[in-house]
């Protein structure tokens, strides 16, 4: 992780400062971030399949050849796009005579970026205007546009204050499709309470790879009641933490560490990891001395889980494979992070909620179900199974299991107990099992509130 930034919400207008206020020049300090924020933004909107954020940041950083500090204003900048994508879109498309120019992805992100930067970072007005200008007058589909980007991006300067009082976590920040589903799914009162989680950004958790100790301490953490630590704000980069060299632990979502601990896997047990990377969970099981198996379909992502694993020590073996293909039926407990919608981590990743479309739903359901059934073979009798995604999404989390439940009588729910979750018992739903939300564990105390949304059932094969 380069930037204890990323996906973060940076309304405290701290770490830009400075960066891009020259404007000496053709190459005034801080254009290239504001390039390749630019390049980035314009890569995912308007696109059938756009690539994910931190994919497209990669390669615009790479493209630019940015210094660490300019890489990290870059992806600042991106993220702030995109968690107020829908106040930014609304404010620059009523003052715009002709709405907002969606036929032109490039204009759109130099507007979208700059208004970013006026409405949600420490960046002078001046400077993200300027840059905004220089920006549209170096490239040529954008140069004949450049008197007005001037005068939106001045006018959204001078407005700025109506523009944040009259935005809405859920109404205007959240996709129409989106918000209708949450406002099903949750209620009025939480579906708000979710969007404006989204709002608030991330922290960032670690999982310990051995006992708690002093870690802690030694970090400035805060234990949460999952068991996971969790880090205060605007703190060192994370290879610069103490521990990290040595591998004493590893940044993973507190949401994201508790579906492997429902395993319960004990010292010897077989365990397979099917969609396993980039691996948090995977090291959670080596780390509670189980034989693990992580499989996947990508070995680009799979080199990150070979990475973390040697880091810290852990034996795993290691293979990329389909899932649905793989063969064996001797597995004491089989782990299932089903690829999803992704929806429970749009505080992190804000652009989930732009880049998605409703449709994604059925069709993702779709693949879980089969994952699914192919998974329960693959379990020995008196094995558990333990399925999770990372959505908000029923059809991806409770619906899916409770089809799978009436189709398939070997198996049978394992309901999760409250000592399992620290107590908080509000993560578990009526049917015992996991449903963590953005809105979860609202205040922690020295550190920023909030989880993933998580869904978890832990399922057992009759002996």
């Amino acid at each position: 992780m380069a930037s204890r930034d990323t996906g973060r919400n940076t309304r405290d207008r701290t770490s830009a400062r400075g960066t891009g206020a020259g404007t000496a020049g053709p190459d005034a300090a801080g254009l290239g971030a504001r390039r390749a924020a630019q390049q980035a933004v314009a890569a995912l909107i308007g696109q059938e399949r756009p690539p994910a954020l931190d994919e497209a940041l990669a390669q615009a950083i790479r493209s630019e050849a940015l210094a660490p500090a300019d890489a990290g204003l870059a992806r600042a900048i991106a993220v702030a796009t995109f968690r107020r994508y829908g106040m930014i879109r609304a404010a620059l498309a009523a003052r715009l005579e002709r709405g907002l120019p969606v036929a032109k992805p490039q204009l759109t992100a130099l507007l979208a970026t700059a208004t970013a930067q006026i409405l949600d970072l420490a960046v002078p007005d001046h400077a993200a205007v300027d840059l905004a200008v220089r920006l549209a007058k170096a490239d040529s589909r954008t140069v004949h546009l450049a008197g007005l980007v001037n005068a939106v991006l001045r006018r959204i300067a001078r407005e700025r204050d109506a523009i944040l009082s009259g935005a809405d976590a859920l109404s205007t920040n959240t996709p129409d499709w989106l918000a209708r589903r949450w406002h099903a799914a949750y209620g009025p009162e939480r579906a708000g309470a979710i969007a404006q989680a989204h709002l608030a950004g991330a922290a960032i958790d670690l999982t310990l790879c051995g006992e708690p100790g002093d870690w802690a301490e030694r970090l400035g953490a805060v234990t949460l009641p999952t068991g996971s630590l969790r880090l205060p704000e605007n703190g060192p980069a994370i290879p610069e933490l103490p521990g990290f060299q040595e591998g004493a632990w590893w940044v993973q979502d507190a949401a994201a560490a508790i579906p492997a601990r429902l395993l319960a896997p004990g010292p010897g047990t077989r365990v397979l990891d099917l969609c396993a990377a980039p691996g948090g969970k995977t090291m959670q099981l080596a780390a509670a001395g189980a034989h693990v198996t992580a499989i996947d379909r990508s070995a680009p992502r799979l080199e990150r889980l070979r990475e973390n694993v040697a880091r810290l020590s852990l034996a795993v073996e290691i293979a990329v494979a389909d899932a649905l293909t793989l063969e064996g039926r001797d597995h004491d407990a089989v782990l299932l992070d089903a690829p999803c919608s992704a929806t429970g981590t749009i505080r992190r990743h804000p652009d989930v909620a732009w880049t998605k479309a409703e449709t994604d739903i059925a069709r993702l359901a779709a693949l879980q179900t089969r994952l699914l059934d192919h998974a329960a073979g693959l379990v020995r009798p008196g094995g558990r199974l333990v399925y999770c995604t990372c959505s908000l999404e029923p059809e991806e989390g409770e619906a899916q299991v409770a089809a799978f439940l009436a189709r398939d009588a070997r198996f049978v729910r394992v309901p999760v107990r409250p000592e399992e979750v620290g107590g908080a018992t509000a993560l578990i739903d009526a049917n015992g099992d996991l449903r963590t939300l953005p809105c979860h564990l609202p205040e922690v105390p020295g550190a920023r509130g909030g989880l993933d949304g998580f869904f978890a059932s832990r399922l057992q094969r009759a002996g």
